[in-house]
């Protein structure tokens, strides 16, 4: 995996804070399958076709390098060369605060989880994308290509960037054979060395992890008819938080730091928790003694996606770097520092910092078992859900224990 493993502020996502409010919500339309590829959006064309001279993103910490940490990872100088552009960064620690930037204005792209674009789409912050201007998205994962969190009414929004599983990380001294279940975070019990699991696992501190407990409870309690973790009705929800409140007085800490966590794992006694393939392999890295594995009833994970906004001021530098992104050298960097899973699979051969075994170990193979972030909204398959609004003052009286 190279050099992923460097200190890195991955990312902090979904801090405890109130969610901004779904703006125009209506009934989310169903991944379009009319055609086999996704149609590219009627757009505005520009007035000119002139490069502006700058790009400015909202980004995750790690996702958008110069080479200012380490220089083997520097996929902005380039770009900036070829097109006279210079790409500003702004870094936003959690989904939340990236609906809050971009909802501000002044900047060009923005990419997005999940759990934050289709708030963006919803509140026409975001534009649909032509596609003609992107000729690269070809070469997109073809299980990416029409994902509804950003495929929206048959509408284009954006281009995928990165991906990844959110996994269950374990102790391989306290499981010597890998767990088979979600239940050692969630349940009480005693774990293969004779110890009880209480004080000795993390949660995850952001609202979505709401959707960890239902993607468990489908298995467990079949009854409940959950069918989409993110698409819960009132009593599917209440159990959801039931659970989560049952496993409260497991929790050693709620983690929203990457390096927090993997410090605890370190240092703290930690032996079990939800989490991302970075703070895997970093440990690894450190010579811990650290595995993962997704478990029987699946995970949760996220997949990102540059998305561009309605009022860019650099539209042309704009589309010229969502082409960039998905160059496969880049996709590939990128997948090498931060621990992800490329969206052009090409990527994962011949990539030097990634490695030959790259995507594989990033989770490349679990993409079926995983139930990607998306935000959860008032209008769903079976009528009425619970909106994510309802999630980020529960989660929170929930890390309470209350």
């Amino acid at each position: 995996m190279g050099s992923i493993c460097k200190t890195l502020d991955a990312r902090l996502l979904l801090a405890c804070a109130a969610a901004l409010a779904l703006t125009g919500c209506g009934k989310k339309q169903e991944q379009g399958t009319a055609a086999d590829e996704p149609t590219a959006a009627a757009t505005t064309a520009p007035a000119s076709d002139a490069l502006e001279g700058q790009v400015d993103i909202v980004a995750w910490p790690g996702y958008i390098e110069r080479g200012e940490t380490d220089k083997n990872y520097d996929w902005v100088t380039a770009f900036e060369q070829d097109t006279g552009c210079k790409v500003n960064v702004k870094t936003a620690g959690t989904s939340d605060e990236m609906v809050s930037l971009m909802t501000q204005g002044g900047y060009d792209l923005v990419t997005a989880s999940g759990d934050a674009s289709l708030r963006l789409i919803r509140g026409g912050t975001v534009q649909p994308v032509d596609l003609g201007r992107v000729p690269s998205y070809e070469n997109v994962d073809e299980r990416l290509r029409q994902a509804p969190w950003h495929f929206v009414d048959g509408k284009q929004y954006g281009t995928p960037y990165q991906w990844g599983p959110n996994v269950l990380m374990y102790n391989t001294k306290v499981f010597p054979t890998p767990p088979a279940s979600w239940s050692v975070v969630f349940e009480e019990q005693k774990l293969p060395d004779g110890k009880a699991n209480k004080g000795r696992i993390q949660a995850y501190d952001g609202p979505i992890y709401i959707a960890d407990a239902a993607v468990y409870l489908m298995a467990k309690k079949p009854e409940l008819g959950i069918k989409d973790p993110y698409e819960l009705n009132e009593q599917q929800y209440a159990a959801a938080l039931e659970l989560l409140r049952r496993q409260h007085p497991l929790v050693h800490r709620y983690w929203h730091d990457a390096n927090v966590a993997v410090q605890d794992f370190t240092n703290e006694g930690v032996v079990a928790s939800g989490s991302w393939p970075f703070q895997v392999n970093t440990l690894v890295a450190n010579k811990q003694p650290v595995a993962s594995v997704v478990p029987a009833e699946g995970a949760t994970g996220w997949a990102d996606t540059t998305l561009l906004a309605t009022n860019a001021k650099h539209p042309n530098c704009a589309y010229r770097w969502m082409e960039w992104s998905l160059n496969a050298k880049v996709q590939g960097d990128v997948a090498a520092w931060f621990g992800s899973v490329p969206a052009v699979p090409a990527a994962c051969q011949g990539n030097t910092l990634l490695g030959e075994a790259g995507c594989a170990t990033n989770g490349f193979d679990n993409f079926d078992k995983i139930h990607f972030w998306r935000t959860p909204e008032a209008a769903c398959a079976q009528g009425t859900c619970v909106p994510y609004s309802r999630w980020a003052t529960d989660y929170v009286a929930v890390m309470g224990g209350r």
